[in-house]
Order: structure tokens, then C-alpha cells, then sequence
């Protein structure tokens, strides 16, 4: 007997086109013989109690109808209370702007988790944790501090309305007041505290971001480490120039970017700052990142 899901479908990801497209994509997973109760979101944030509601109930499959955004608030539904309380399994339906999580698996979206849940296709997935000063948030992507966060945080606030032009002018704006800040932290306790400016620092669990970009082409969603990467300090010709090469993997070969993979990492940053979190942008005084091995099940 096949699981009962609860999909939750966020209808303004990828700027409505979930909310558009979502209703074939759910018939067409009922097609293949899944059970599903369905819930839509109205406002950010949703997801997550709605996910933790139904946790409580004894729910144990759910489903992200959107982006990675949806995912992200789902996971944090769900944990801490799923390392002890009952395993979960989560199924991606891309239909929103980045989608990145699952390109680590397939590049052909809906049809791949379609097909996964169809033959109860699960794998352990790794999730990471991120220690602030207000509390712990889960993510299955990445984190990014320094030029990627503060490019979305401009881009939220001014040009959020114009889609992915919005974006681009939020990278050019960001460029004119290019600065290089210094994030100290330090990898799996033994190594020094870095106190280097740099362009930006993301540690993450899986390759892709914002749906193209490929920040850590060696990151591994099950392999049980942060895969690490840091780029220093470039002018704006020489970012302009490299940019191009976020979206290949080959940015961590430039003689200022370098790369680790590590189980934990502290943070000591004296305050809130941008970070970019699963497409998410919040404002935070990160402590520490720490590894989940195999805490999730993925349909993919």
C-alpha cells in the first residue's frame, strides 16, 4: 500500500506559475496511484506551520508543490522533531523559479518525481543545520553570506516586481557598491578562524542555486559533508568577467576561490547579517552550520 501525502502547493512560486500549472501536475500524481491531501498556501511562512500541523497528526510524506522556498519552509515544519520523533519523506514538484535541489538527481523535474514516486523511489538525504542567535533553521541547498545575499536583499527591496531582470539589475546595483567583508569562521573546530574579506562564502549541501548556478559543483547531497566555498576579494572588471563561470562549476578553479568539505563550522560574525538561504533572505547572526547524515528521505 502506497503512503498518503500531503501536498502542499505554494501558487505564487515561480511568480504564479505553480499556481497555474500545479492542478495537472497533481492529477497526474494521482495517476501514478498516489494518495494525496492537498493544502495551498496564502502568505510566507505557511508551509511551515501547516507542515508541522500535519506532522503532529501523524502525517509522514509530504510533497513541495513550488520552489525551493516551499521546500525549505516544509523542512523546517518538520524539524528537529523528525531526528527523533518519526522519519519523513519529501517529494519535489519543481514548478517554481529556482528548483535547484533536484538537479542534483535529474534535469527533468516533474517528470523525474513523477516516475520516483510512482516506484517509491527514496533516497537518504543529508540536511544541514544553521545555529543563529534566535534559534536552529534546516535546509536541504545552501547558505550564502557576502555578495550573492546582498544582491537578493536589494533585489527584494527594490526590483523583486521585474522578475528575473529585477535580478540582473539587483547584481549590476550591487556591483557599483562592490565591498569585500570579512566573515570569521573556521571549519570542523580544528583548523584557524578565518578572518579574510572576501566576495562571499557558501556552504552547501547540494550543487545548483537559483535554478542555473552551479556554487559548489563538488557538493554531494549524501555524502555526510558542508562542501565549502569561499571567493576573495576580485574587482568589479574581474567579477563581471568571471561571473559566467557560476554558471559551468569552474569559478572554484580562479586563483581566488577555494574550496573543503567539512562536518561543522563556527561562525563569529558580532552581528545580523544578509544570508541567502534556499532562495530565502533573512537576516541573520549565524553561529554554526552542522551536518545531518541521511536525515531526510528524497524522492528522487
Amino acid at each position: 500500500m502506497k503512503p498518503r501525502f500531503l501536498a502542499i502547493v505554494n501558487p505564487a512560486a515561480g511568480g504564479g506559475r505553480c499556481g497555474r500549472l500545479a492542478d495537472a501536475a497533481l492529477n497526474r500524481v494521482r495517476e501514478a496511484g498516489v494518495e494525496l491531501e492537498i493544502a495551498r498556501t496564502g502568505s510566507a511562512g505557511e508551509a511551515t506551520s501547516l507542515s508541522r500541523a500535519a506532522y503532529e497528526r501523524g502525517i509522514r510524506n509530504f510533497l513541495a508543490v513550488g520552489g525551493d522556498g516551499t521546500a525549505y519552509e516544509i523542512l523546517n515544519g518538520i524539524f528537529p522533531q523528525s531526528l527523533t520523533d518519526g522519519r519523513v519523506a519529501l517529494g519535489l514538484l519543481p514548478l517554481g523559479t529556482g528548483n535547484s535541489f533536484l538537479k542534483d538527481f535529474s534535469s527533468r523535474g516533474v517528470e523525474h518525481t513523477i516516475d520516483a514516486l510512482k516506484h517509491q523511489s527514496r533516497r537518504a538525504c543529508d540536511v544541514i543545520r544553521l545555529s543563529h542567535t534566535d534559534g536552529d533553521i534546516y535546509f536541504l541547498n545552501l547558505v550564502s553570506l557576502g555578495f550573492p545575499a546582498d544582491v537578493g536583499a536589494l533585489t527584494n527591496r527594490r526590483f523583486k516586481r521585474l522578475g528575473e531582470l529585477g535580478y540582473i539589475l539587483g547584481v549590476f546595483t550591487q556591483l557599483a557598491r562592490l565591498e569585500h567583508l570579512a566573515f570569521p569562521h573556521r571549519l570542523d573546530e580544528a583548523g584557524e578562524w578565518d578572518f579574510r574579506p572576501c566576495l562571499f562564502l557558501s556552504f552547501s549541501n547540494s550543487k545548483f542555486t537559483g535554478g542555473k548556478m552551479m556554487i559548489a559543483p563538488n557538493a554531494d547531497p549524501t555524502d555526510g559533508k558542508i562542501e565549502y566555498v569561499r571567493w576573495g576579494p576580485i574587482g568589479r572588471a574581474g567579477l563581471i568577467a568571471t561571473l559566467p563561470r557560476l554558471f559551468t562549476g569552474t569559478h572554484i578553479k580562479h586563483p581566488l576561490a577555494s574550496r573543503a568539505a567539512a562536518r561543522r563550522v563556527e561562525l563569529d560574525l558580532g552581528g545580523p547579517v544578509n544570508a541567502l538561504v534556499d532562495g530565502e533572505i533573512l537576516r541573520l547572526n549565524c553561529r554554526s552550520l552542522e551536518i545531518l547524515p541521511a536525515a531526510l528521505d528524497v524522492y528522487a
